[in-house]
């Protein structure tokens, strides 16, 4: 089944909210202790794995993948 899902990813570095359009226009908001977390809606597994692959492209080191469930 291929239904759009909000994703919570976070990768360690700290990223500016300028990159949002470049990671599929997820949110990008970075904390305090160094961290980055994307979140938004995403169409499919395909659009997941291209911010994957964008994360991974930038040398960014995955800390998790959390798929939530809208209320």
């Amino acid at each position: 089944m291929h239904k759009p899902c909000i994703y919570e990813i976070r990768v360690e570095g700290v990223l500016e909210e300028r990159w949002s359009d470049w990671f599929e226009g997820l949110e990008v908001c970075s904390d305090q202790n160094g961290e980055t977390t994307l979140r938004g809606l995403l169409v499919d597994q395909a659009a997941l794995f291209s911010v994957l692959t964008r994360i991974h492209s930038l040398n960014l080191e995955l800390v998790s993948v959390v798929r939530c469930y809208p209320e």
